[in-house]
């Protein structure tokens, strides 16, 4: 029955392909576009003349950029424009409701547009379709509906038209839950047909046309075929039926293969760590990849917990230690000794506990910066720094801000930001030496459209030895200054649930340097 589903789902599929081939690209796309390409020309012209009797034909405008796409006689004066749109072109997304312009419009383009726009008006009435006209910096001058003083520069086929070149896309239309097929046949479709015609006088561009219409439903052309569309069906029906037959026992066998590893992996068997060989179906191939990354990412992060409770047994088996055996002294010899002795026990006992207590406090800031959750959030970046610096030197602490490239943002919510860089500029003080001074900078990655922020220190710096391990978990250099290790492993889970990193940068000829990448 599975199988007999699958095949009837192809069936239906097959049959909607044969629909969108025949009629959807021919009829509906080109209609809706040679439609909208007659309306444009139109209003082009009419636009044009009227702007001409205001600026004459000398000096307005920009000149013409793009060369014409389409073909024409060498010397010919003509300049066609041809429906150019296919069904399987891509559909590029919805469009946004245009903003508000942050220039106002060109003043003579603007008048032109209110003597143009009672006619946009009547014609959208009866053509259904949306029209526009910009001026020479995109902002709509005269529309068929809303949106005067808009701007549409950010559309790609607004600029490519504005640089004398016609351009038809198609766009998604965001379905209305109100739409009636059966009664409004050119509302129910999911795309929609733009077309954008520059205003051109001679070779130079006056401004550019925007309309946009949603292509009539396929549904009556599927109707008037639908003899034609039954006799294919049955055909495909049973070409089908052999396909579904093929297609059980290409299935199967990777299907079985798969149903091994996946109880090899319940096992801890070493072949459930490998991809089936030869699954036929790609599909079932990147399943099978799939379940070996998940098995071997499983026995890393056992492997992680492991050596997490090694560590963490270790940590807290020394100062345990430690104060268990000064307690059995005190316990045996308190009365024989003296009150110096007592006390620096007393004192090895409270700087363990202390100890114990950074410890657990450490480790429960692990761990919920591993479960954290990232929720996408910008933050600009010379606000944070500047608070950081601030914070930095009222703890006495030498910070200063370095260049920071204007308007910059990072990835990151500001308190994540600021926990990390603040945890960046604690272990500069704590372990660059006396006199230390911390330079924050922030720039751009160009190679990877990102910013970051480089924390900078004058201090000791980190010898070759220890930068390979400065970021594993319980390593430090400060163990009898308090330090836990756990402070960067921390830093690095939390920038780890927001796609970010932090990076140790190569050495200079002193000093140490960080980077928060996001």
């Amino acid at each position: 029955m599975v199988f007999a589903a699958v095949g009837l789902g192809a069936l239906v599929l097959a049959l909607l392909g044969l629909v969108l081939v025949r009629v959807y690209d021919d009829q509906l796309i080109r209609q809706t576009e040679s439609e909208l390409i007659a309306q444009g020309v139109v209003v082009s012209e009419v636009y044009r003349e009227l702007l001409r009797q205001k600026v004459g034909t000398q000096g307005y405008g920009l000149s013409r950029v793009a060369p014409w796409p389409f073909p024409a006689a060498k010397g010919s004066q003509l300049r066609p424009i041809l429906p150019s749109l296919r069904a399987s072109d891509e559909v590029l997304p919805a469009a946004e409701v245009p903003p508000d312009s942050a220039i106002p419009a060109e003043p003579l383009a603007r008048q032109v547009g209110e003597q143009l726009a009672p006619l946009l008006i009547d014609v959208g009435r009866s053509t259904l379709a949306g029209i526009r006209v910009v001026d020479l910096q995109g902002v709509v001058v005269a529309s068929s509906a809303s949106g005067l003083g808009t701007t549409l520069m950010a559309r790609e086929e607004v600029q490519r038209a504005l640089r004398g070149e016609p351009r038809s896309v198609l766009r998604q239309r965001i379905a209305d839950p109100d739409d009636a097929p059966l009664a409004s046949l050119s509302r129910d479709t999911g795309v929609r047909v733009t077309v954008v015609l520059p205003v051109l006088e001679e070779e130079r561009v006056w401004g550019a046309v925007v309309l946009s219409r949603t292509p009539m439903t396929f549904a009556k052309a599927v109707y008037a075929d639908r003899w034609n569309l039954t006799g294919t069906g049955l055909v495909l029906l049973g070409v089908v039926a052999l396909m579904s037959l093929a297609a059980a026992a290409l299935v199967v066998r990777p299907v079985r293969a798969l149903v091994r590893q996946t109880r090899a992996i319940a096992a801890s068997a070493p072949e459930g760590f490998e991809p089936v060989a030869r699954p036929v179906v790609q599909e079932l191939a990147e399943l099978s990849e799939s379940l070996a990354g998940m098995a071997t990412a499983l026995r890393d992060r056992n492997q992680y917990i492991r050596s997490f409770a090694a560590n963490v047994s270790h940590e807290f088996k020394t100062p345990l230690a430690s104060i268990q055996g000064a307690v059995e002294l005190l316990r045996d010899s308190a009365d024989s000794m003296s009150p110096e002795q007592r006390e620096r026990f007393l004192s090895n006992i409270d700087a363990d506990a202390r100890r114990l207590t950074r410890l657990v406090q450490r480790l429960l800031e692990l761990a919920r910066a591993d479960s954290l959750v990232a929720r996408p959030s910008r933050t600009e970046i010379t606000p944070v720094l500047e608070a950081l610096a601030e914070r930095g030197r009222a703890q006495g602490l030498a910070v200063e801000v370095g260049t920071v490239s204007p308007g910059l943002t990072l990835g990151l919510p500001a308190e994540v930001l600021e926990d990390i860089v603040w945890q960046l500029i604690v272990n500069a003080s704590q372990h660059g030496g006396e006199g230390v001074r911390v330079r924050l900078e922030a720039d751009a990655v160009p190679s990877e459209g990102r910013g970051r922020v480089v924390v900078r220190d004058n201090g000791k710096g980190i010898s070759e030895s220890n930068r390979a391990r400065v970021f594993d978990a319980f390593f430090t250099t400060a163990r009898e200054r308090g330090g836990t290790g756990l402070g960067l492993t921390i830093a690095q889970s939390m920038l780890r649930a927001f796609g970010a990193r932090l990076e140790l940068l190569p050495a200079d000829e002193k000093g140490t340097a960080f980077a928060v990448v996001a």
